[in-house]
C-alpha cells in the first residue's frame, strides 16, 4: 500500500504542518472535521483552523527543534466552523521531511462513537422499522379514543371539558408524531433531474411567510449565476420548509431574521473513505439569528429521535440528513447564541457540468 493510500485511509483526521507552520495538507477525515476541502485549505496558517483550548505554540516548537513527538489529552480543539470537541492530539515530525509536523486529532467523543457506528446506525433503522410498523396499528385506536372524547365533551359541563380537551389535543400530537415516523420510513429515492435551486428556495420563503414563518423576516441573498442542481424538487422543497419551520419555531414570539444565501464554491468536494472526490460546487446556507441549538445535542442534531424542542419528535433533521444524503449531498450546522447556518451542498446537474468544464477549458 503508497503513502497516499494510507493517508486517505486513516480513520482520525490528519494534518500536515510545513516549517511555516501553515497547512501542506489534510487527509479526508480532516476535510470533514474542518468542514473544508484539502485544496481549499492548503496554505494557511494551522493556528486560524485548529484552534486549541491549551498553550500550545511553545511546545509545538520544542517537539519541532528536538525532532520529538508531543501528546496531549483532554483539551477542546475547535474549528471556526463548529462547536469545540473534546480531544486527544499526537504530533510527530515527518521523517524526510525536515521542518514538517504531522497532527493526528482524535476526538473522544467522535472515537467512542466509530467503535459503535454500526450497531448505533443498525439499532436506529431497528427502531425507525419498529415504530413505523406500530405506527398504523396505533393510529387506529386513537381515532376511537379522540372521538370518544369528542363525544363525552357534548354532554359534559363546562368545568370538566379541560379533561376531554386534553386528550383530544393529545391524541392529536401522538397522531402527528406517528405520521412523521410513516413519512420518515416511506421516503422514496429521489427522482433527480435539473432544479433551479432559487426556485425551490422562493416557494419555501412564500409558503412559510403565509404560515408558520408569518413573524420571521426572510432575505433572499443569491448568486444569479448558481448553475441547475441535480435533485428532486418536492424533497429539496421539503428539506427548506423543514429548516426554516425549526429557525421559526426557535425564534421569539416577536420574530427574528432568516437569510437564504446561496453561492458557488468550485473547489468543495466531499471524500469519501476510500479517498474518492465528489464535486459538491452548489451552495445553501439557511442563516437564523436565533438562540442557537442546545449544546448537549450540537453533535446529533441529524440523529433519529434527538430534539431540542420539548415534545419535539427528533426526526426532521434526521430526514433532511436522509434526504440530502440520497441526493448525493453534503450538510453540516454551525450554531452559536444570535446564529445557526445550516450549510448545504448540492452537485451540479450532469449537463452543467459538462458547460462548466467547457468554458474552463476555453
Amino acid at each position: 500500500m503508497d503513502d497516499c493510500a494510507i493517508w486517505s485511509s486513516l480513520p482520525v483526521p490528519g494534518v500536515l504542518v510545513d516549517p511555516d507552520d501553515n497547512i501542506a495538507d489534510i487527509n479526508p477525515a480532516a476535510e470533514g472535521f474542518l468542514n473544508a476541502s484539502a485544496k481549499s485549505i492548503k496554505g494557511q496558517p494551522v493556528w486560524d483552523r485548529i484552534m486549541i483550548d491549551a498553550p500550545m505554540e511553545e511546545a509545538f516548537v520544542r517537539a519541532r527543534q528536538s525532532n520529538t513527538p508531543l501528546f496531549v489529552n483532554d483539551v477542546d480543539v475547535g474549528t471556526g466552523e463548529r462547536a469545540p470537541l473534546h480531544c486527544n492530539l499526537q504530533i510527530a515530525p515527518m521523517q524526510g521531511m525536515e521542518g514538517h509536523m504531522l497532527f493526528l486529532i482524535s476526538p473522544r467523543e467522535l472515537a467512542g462513537r466509530m467503535t459503535q457506528s454500526n450497531s448505533v446506525k443498525s439499532a436506529a433503522k431497528s427502531a425507525i422499522g419498529m415504530a413505523e410498523m406500530l405506527a398504523h396499528e396505533i393510529k387506529n385506536p386513537l381515532a376511537g379514543i379522540t372521538g370518544a372524547a369528542q363525544l363525552l365533551s357534548m354532554n359534559l359541563p363546562a368545568d370538566d371539558l379541560e379533561l376531554t380537551d386534553l386528550i383530544v389535543a393529545e391524541s392529536r400530537r401522538i397522531v402527528k408524531l406517528l405520521e412523521q415516523v410513516e413519512q420518515f420510513g416511506n421516503l422514496t429515492e429521489p427522482e433527480r433531474k435539473p432544479v433551479n435551486i432559487h426556485d425551490v428556495l422562493d416557494r419555501a420563503r412564500r409558503s412559510a411567510l403565509l404560515g408558520f414563518g408569518a413573524h420571521m423576516k426572510i432575505i433572499e441573498d443569491y448568486d444569479p449565476s448558481l448553475p441547475m442542481a441535480h435533485g428532486d424538487p418536492d424533497q429539496l422543497l421539503q428539506v427548506v420548509l423543514n429548516l426554516i419551520k425549526n429557525a421559526s419555531e426557535a425564534a421569539a414570539k416577536s420574530g427574528g431574521t432568516i437569510r437564504l444565501h446561496t453561492f458557488y464554491e468550485h473547489s468543495f468536494k466531499l471524500r469519501r473513505s476510500d479517498g474518492a472526490g465528489k464535486s459538491l460546487p452548489l451552495q445553501v446556507e439557511i442563516i437564523d439569528d436565533g438562540p442557537g441549538l442546545p449544546e448537549d445535542i450540537k453533535g446529533d442534531v441529524f440523529d433519529p429521535f434527538v430534539s431540542g424542542r420539548e415534545n419535539g419528535t427528533g426526526l426532521g433533521l434526521a430526514l433532511v440528513s436522509k434526504i440530502i444524503g440520497d441526493h448525493d449531498g453534503w450538510i453540516s450546522v454551525n450554531s452559536v447564541p444570535g446564529r445557526t447556518v445550516f450549510k448545504i451542498s448540492l452537485p451540479m446537474a450532469p449537463d452543467e457540468r459538462k458547460q462548466r468544464k467547457k468554458k474552463e477549458i476555453l
